[in-house]
């Protein structure tokens, strides 16, 4: 299993915040315990600056052992690395993960022609580890076609797995083999949900399966949700669960972490734009007769859960600060050299700043490869260096790396970075 060695004491949270992941425009966010104990979130990546819907790609993972502080566990897919996909590429929309026999699966819709809307499929890519190392496997035989996104898969408690999709208008489901890329059965059109238009999440409380979608409300989509005892339904409708959001979709997932349930859904609030959202995190509970209750969307977010002692990693020896005085600097960039990137591989880069922009941006080049606009929010004055973003990309071996930050809206000061490898 390969670790971030823990993230620096400044950058801790009291609470975790919405939206809870700032430094890249993330959305559709789908989140897992795995049996580490840890939450994961796999979301999609709006890519910036924006273009719209065809432009999303890079896939991203996010984890966190306290539900209040993040981990960058960097990109794990992009349209580049699926032969069979479309040429232009983008397009990477809603994923999901699934967990059986010790390796993960990583579900995401993308289509294979230049008419995108009628060509989707259902791609596979796989990984012993839950956040890195993930090969495409090519997509599913029998998924696709128009409009049919946002698949979801439950692995049951008999080890039995479900895959979900849909779009425009439509819910299907079926089951998976145990080779998890290969249908066992048709699939078939989800019975009894009321008004959906996509975003199916499935999962299983108390024996009773959950299935949350969202709705057609004019640009302004709510989560709805059913319920079956059967993990193919017939599903009984029981009705809406999240507002809007105040973005123009809606899309969200569902999961238990120590005994407490979250839902994880995203909106505009950094940006102001629809295409450009971020991942948010509210509790979500259950009356006694297994109704949800309302979702209460808040600003403040969530206290830390309590993290075992035994779980914290040591310091990494290998980490190390860069101050702004050790780098060069020009009229509209900051550039790092001499970066140490250890044994090369995965690596966190945690930065300070000060910035009197609503939303400045930065130009992230490592390396010479052109990565994100990565977002600076306001900290107030330009010499208040509170302000905290971080990311996490791949350097070279050796301390031969190089990382240059370009000003690509309003003026924000760096103060310094610390650069934190992965370890084996």
């Amino acid at each position: 299993m390969i670790r971030n060695a823990g993230i620096p004491a400044d950058f801790l949270k009291e609470t975790s915040q919405n939206p809870i992941i700032t430094t890249i425009f993330t959305a559709d966010p789908s989140a897992h315990v795995w049996e580490d104990g840890k939450v994961y979130i796999y979301a999609s990546h709006d890519m910036d600056p924006a273009r719209g819907c065809d432009l999303m790609d890079r896939y991203h993972v996010f984890s966190s052992e306290d539900m209040v502080n993040w981990l960058d566990e960097g990109e794990i897919l992009r349209s580049d690395d699926v032969s069979w996909g479309r040429s232009e590429g983008g397009f990477m929309w809603a994923p999901d993960c699934a967990f059986k026999n010790g390796t993960y699966y990583f579900y995401y819709p993308h289509p294979s022609g230049s008419n995108w809307n009628d060509s989707w499929k259902m791609g596979v890519a796989t990984s012993r580890n839950p956040a890195s190392g993930f090969t495409d496997q090519g997509y599913i035989e029998g998924l696709g076609g128009f409009a049919m996104i946002d698949p979801c898969v439950l692995v049951d408690d008999d080890g039995r797995a479900y895959m979900y999709y849909g779009g425009g208008g439509r819910c299907a489901g079926g089951e998976l083999n145990d080779d998890m890329i290969s249908l066992k059965t048709e699939m078939h059109d989800m019975e009894g949900l009321e008004d959906f238009h996509e975003a199916a999440w499935v999962f299983k409380r108390n024996g009773l399966y959950y299935l949350t979608y969202s709705d057609n409300l004019d640009n302004l989509n709510r989560m709805r949700y059913a319920t079956s005892s059967n993990p193919l339904g017939p599903w009984a409708y029981r009705g809406i669960f999240l507002e809007p959001t105040g973005c123009s979709t809606s899309h969200g997932s569902v999961a238990e972490f120590k005994g407490q349930w979250y839902m994880f859904y995203h909106n505009q609030a950094i940006s102001g734009q629809g295409n450009l959202r971020s991942v948010c995190m509210d509790q979500l509970f259950f009356n006694e007769d297994g109704t949800i209750q309302t979702v209460i969307q808040t600003k403040g977010g969530i206290q830390p859960q309590p993290i075992a002692p035994t779980s914290t990693p040591a310091p990494n020896p290998n980490g190390k600060t860069y101050s702004a005085e050790n780098s060069t600097v020009g009229d509209s960039y900051c550039q790092y050299d001499l970066v140490d990137g250890a044994q090369g591989g995965r690596a966190a880069i945690y930065i300070r700043y000060a910035t009197t922009e609503h939303l400045a941006k930065l130009h992230l080049t490592v390396n010479r490869e052109d990565l994100s606009l990565l977002n600076a929010l306001s900290t107030g004055s330009p010499s208040d260096f509170t302000g905290r973003a971080s990311i996490t990309v791949q350097l070279k071996p050796g301390n031969d790396n190089s990382i240059r930050f370009t000003t690509s809206n309003g003026d924000i000061r760096l103060k310094s970075i610390t650069v934190i490898p992965f370890l084996d």
